[in-house]
This record gives C-alpha cells, sequence and structure tokens, in this order.
C-alpha cells in the first residue's frame, strides 16, 4: 500500500493522535481506502445530484473517508467534534473533518455500535469482523487483506514499536510522628521534691 497517497499520512497522524494500535490503525486504513474507491481523499456519494435526491437520508449523503449518512450520524459527528456539520453538510469533505470522523468514530462505535476495540486488540485481529463497525460484512474478507498490507506498512515504518514508558511508582511517605505530649505540671512537681530531698539528704 502506498502511505504517501492522498491523505494517508494525515489518516495515520490521527489514528497516532487518539492512541490507536498499529492494527487498529491499519484496519481505519483499510476503510479508508475501500469507502474512498482507493484514492485516500474525501468522496461525496456516487451519483449525480438528481440520483441523490431520491435518497431518503438526503442530503445527509455518504461523505468523508467513511462515507456517513443520515441526518441522526451528522448530528453526533457535530456534537462529538463541535462542529455544524447539519448546517454545512459538505465540511465532510474537508480532509482534518473527515479524519476525525473516520478515526474517533471508528474507535468510539458512532456508526454502527461496534467499535475497534470490538474485535481489534493487543492480542488480536479479527479484521474480518471488524466490517461490522461499518457496514455488517459487506467487502469483509477483501478490506481484512487491504488491512493485512497496511499493518506490514506500519510496522516498517515503526508505527507503535514504541511501548509506552510506564507511570513511575510513586514514593511512600511515612505518615507524620505524633509529637511527644508534654509532661504534666504533677510530673514537675515531682521531680522538683525529689531534688530538694536529695539536696537535704547531702548536708
Amino acid at each position: 500500500m502506498n502511505l504517501d497517497q492522498g491523505f494517508t499520512r494525515l489518516i495515520i497522524d490521527t489514528c497516532k493522535k487518539h492512541g490507536l494500535l498499529r492494527n487498529q490503525a491499519a484496519y481505519v486504513l483499510a476503510t479508508a481506502w475501500h469507502e474512498t474507491a482507493h484514492t485516500m481523499r474525501p468522496v461525496r456519494e456516487y451519483g449525480g445530484e438528481a440520483y441523490l435526491k431520491r435518497k431518503k437520508y438526503y442530503p445527509y449523503v455518504g461523505m468523508g473517508f467513511v462515507q456517513l449518512t443520515w441526518l441522526t450520524n451528522y448530528e453526533k459527528a457535530s456534537k462529538e467534534l463541535g462542529i455544524d456539520f447539519v448546517s454545512s453538510p459538505r465540511k465532510l469533505l474537508e480532509p482534518g473533518h473527515a479524519a476525525e470522523i473516520l478515526v474517533v468514530g471508528s474507535k468510539e462505535g458512532w456508526f454502527t455500535g461496534k467499535k475497534l476495540s470490538d474485535y481489534i486488540t493487543l492480542q488480536r485481529s479479527d479484521y474480518a469482523g471488524a466490517r461490522r463497525i461499518i457496514n455488517g460484512t459487506d467487502k469483509a474478507g477483501l478490506i481484512a487483506t487491504y488491512a493485512h498490507a497496511y499493518e506490514a506498512d506500519l510496522k516498517r515504518e515503526g508505527y507503535g514499536s514504541t511501548a509506552p514508558s510506564p507511570a513511575p511508582k510513586p514514593i511512600p511517605v511515612p505518615p507524620p510522628s505524633k509529637p511527644a505530649p508534654e509532661p504534666s505540671k504533677g510530673f514537675w512537681a515531682v521531680i522538683a521534691a525529689l531534688f530538694k530531698m536529695l539536696m537535704r539528704g547531702g548536708k
């Protein structure tokens, strides 16, 4: 796969920004490769305006790296990113917004309720099953092959090769010692009496 094609680098940087594992980033890239017809650029759903107007979800037609559709999904993205995609749907074609929707939406399960960690973790890479994050099982096997190729490319580049440094262990602090109680007045009276007795005995 070509990691310099289109906005691939932007997507990779967005994956790093949101802490995706290497295999999770690979699947996100594979999704974008498929959904954008191998251009790695935000695209609008195929078809002329007259055709698209017949869609039940018009004007919220598929746009971006992941073909976001329907008003509810536009509202979700607007709320999460603080961008009004409902009033300005074509903002989804801006690469920065499209990358955030692709990456965060996949990570958090915006599209179908399924998220990356349901299928892809440090222990496993269920790339075929992960298609349910986007669109059931449509082309699941094909997209899985893209993901394997992207994972190999990302590994060669060192994505995810450095493990995060463990958090420093806190140094235990002993509890403050309680101050010794001050001797009572009776204590000093006894000491004084003993001192006088000693003085008298010394004469």
